[in-house]
């Protein structure tokens, strides 16, 4: 069964940051595009990045761009370094997997995905 973990969230202040990692087990995603996403209280889960199996592809949300890096390793973890973070960012973040290997699925949407992490909580606040 495949598990995915986050770590790393936490309380920090505007303008600080976080590094975000997600570690796979259950199969090999050396081939699967992988993803960070974010909901926020009262609000539906959103995409923040991903990145494809060779790490060429990446995607960001216009909200993050330039303030957050995805990458990953061969290992199947997935990293998120968050820098200049503000209140708006404040949210769960969620890794996911997507369902078919490769990189012809969309990587901004929720339905490209089959497994999903618990989640950490990220909270930016003064």
């Amino acid at each position: 069964q495949v598990q995915l973990v986050e770590s790393g969230g936490g309380l920090v202040q505007p303008g600080e940051s976080l590094r975000l990692s997600c570690a796979g087990s259950g199969r090999s995603f050396g081939l699967y595009t992988l993803a960070w996403f974010r909901q926020a209280s009262g609000k539906e889960r959103e995409f923040v990045a991903a990145i494809d199996w060779s790490g060429r592809k990446i995607s960001y949300a216009d909200t993050v761009k330039s303030r957050f890096t995805i990458s990953r390793d061969s290992a199947g973890t997935v990293d998120l370094l968050m820098q200049n973070l503000k209140p708006d960012d404040t949210a769960i973040y969620f890794c996911a997997i997507a369902s078919y290997p490769g990189s012809s699925l969309p990587a901004d949407s929720r339905d490209s995905y089959s497994s999903w992490g618990q989640g950490t909580q990220v909270t930016v606040s003064s």
